[in-house]
């Protein structure tokens, strides 16, 4: 893959971004996992980046106190500037070998400063705390302090677990309070759905008039959601769309830059790089930009800066605007005649007719359309899925293919889908793959096992018409497809 957009460290992966924006340039601090065995313990690493498309490895920024240490892996925190120019950050410490009264692992809040604009830090131990009365001590992590300046005291939200209470909905997002970055106060909790498991990396940030609470879900969904309220006191509101990506694109934390905020994510890679694999935890950092609606709810889409490297037309536009694609009962597609490029963003708007069942794009498909990743609009259910064929089989009779499996279910974003015009955006890097609809919501995913193919558009059991169909990519000339490729495939059900 082209490393424009996206980041991922030599023989490592991208878990947890803590990102900091100063003087215009972002410092993207992030969880530095090996995968080794046995662990080494966790260091934060960094990367910097002007454009939010380039990205420059510093090296190691907070590396691991070693094996007897309670921050034998330093996880996730934040950073802060306060009124004398001194960088703050605060950090997860965790070692297994350190259990605390409910027997499990440690969590602890440690401390480091730095008065040389944060290329090397000084621990400071002495201001380590734990979980604080009524939480248990094994989840106590993902500091996030931010000033308040209405009551004039640091705020510190922490990712906890009540001590009693169902095991599942234990999950709570605890505060402390302090007038000056060292001594911390309990507070009473900042958030407390009584929802999840547990609520990962929490930030807060106001934009106009609105407040912004952000947490990735530690339970049966992995997801990144947000909340909205006129008040840091709350009450948190959920809005109608309150994902930010889906299972693929986790632990999502922002920076504001005039005015843009930009989220900055990791898309997880799937055991034994397989499109069958169970996800695992850490991947490619991705970086997503937010746009607030008039209602003060948020939109999602890739960073124009991203969008703006794929600069070269493949062939012509597309298969030809105005393109009708009916099947009263049954299924009907349009395919170019060779492959793709690896790398290649992708426009494809359709309107949608009255009572359509699905109409979508196909990637990286073949000759016959029969295999190959499908991102698929369903108007009725107001949705946008990924699919594929083959689909995952347990045996070689034809009813062992998971036939009954509708889409990777997992992989399912909701997006409001009346009739008429809508548009599905697709940039494909590699294995990247990060679809967008009508510029607002976001389907991030892994492509493995189909490493090249054909793109395409279909429709199944009604009407769309392709008002356009436009392919970029970063690649020279050579790979274009010619004027000449569309062919359209029918079949009835």
């Amino acid at each position: 893959m082209n490393q424009r957009g996206f980041y991922k460290p030599n023989d490592a992966w991208v878990g947890d971004v803590i990102p900091w924006q100063e003087d215009g340039r972002f410092h993207l601090f992030y969880l530095h996992e090996t995968r080794e065995e046995p662990k080494a313990g966790m260091p934060w690493h960094r990367i910097e980046t002007d454009n939010v498309v380039d990205f420059s490895e510093t090296g190691v920024a907070l590396a691991s106190s070693g094996a007897e240490a309670a921050d034998f892996n330093v996880y996730t925190g934040s950073i802060v500037l306060d009124q004398n120019g001194l960088h703050h950050a605060f950090y997860t410490g965790q070692n297994p070998a350190i259990v605390g009264r409910d027997g499990r692992a440690l969590q602890v809040v440690m401390h480091a400063t730095s008065s040389d604009g944060m290329l090397t830090w000084e621990r400071h131990p002495a201001h380590t705390f734990g979980a604080t009365s009524g939480y248990e001590t094994g989840d106590w992590r993902d500091p996030f302090v931010f000033w308040d300046a209405d009551q004039q005291l640091w705020r510190m939200l922490i990712t906890a677990r009540h001590a009693q209470g169902p095991d599942r909905r234990r999950g709570v997002i605890a505060q402390c309070t302090s007038e000056d970055l060292t001594t911390w106060r309990a507070a009473a909790p900042f958030w407390d759905p009584r929802q999840y498991v547990a609520h990962e990396c929490p930030e807060v940030f106001k934009w106009g008039n609105w407040w912004y609470l952000v947490y990735s879900e530690f339970s049966d969904a992995f997801t990144t959601r947000y909340r909205m309220s006129r008040s840091l006191e709350g009450p948190w509101h959920v809005p109608q769309h309150d994902t930010i990506d889906g299972r693929a694109y986790y632990a999502a934390k922002s920076a504001e830059r005039e005015g843009r905020r930009f989220f900055f994510g990791w898309i997880a890679t799937r055991e034994g790089a397989h499109d069958d694999g169970a996800w695992q935890w850490a991947g490619t950092m991705a970086v997503l930009e937010a746009e607030q609606q008039p209602d003060g709810t948020l939109a999602f889409h890739p960073a124009d800066e991203l969008r703006e490297t794929f600069d070269t037309s493949v062939g012509i536009d597309g298969i030809t605007p105005g393109a009708a694609l009916t099947s009263a009962g049954g299924y009907a597609e349009a395919l170019t005649d060779r492959d793709a490029p690896s790398s290649v963003r992708v426009r494809a708007r359709f309107h949608i007719k009255e009572d359509a069942t699905e109409c979508g794009v196909l990637l990286r498909a073949s000759a016959d359309g029969n295999t190959g990743y499908r991102l698929r609009l369903e108007p009725k259910r107001n949705r946008l899925v990924f699919d594929r064929w083959p689909r995952a089989s347990t045996g070689t009779e034809q009813w062992q293919i998971s036939g009954d499996v509708p889409h990777v279910v997992e992989l399912e974003r909701p997006c409001q889908l009346d009739a008429g015009l809508h548009e599905i955006e697709v940039i494909l890097d590699g294995e990247l793959c990060v679809a967008t609809v009508d510029n607002a919501v976001v389907l991030s995913t892994r492509l493995y096992d189909l490493p090249a193919g054909r793109l395409g558009v279909f429709v199944g059991e009604g009407a769309a018409t392709l008002d356009s169909f436009i392919v970029q990519t970063r690649d020279p000339a050579p790979h274009s497809l010619p004027p000449h490729h569309q062919q359209l495939v029918t079949s009835a059900n």
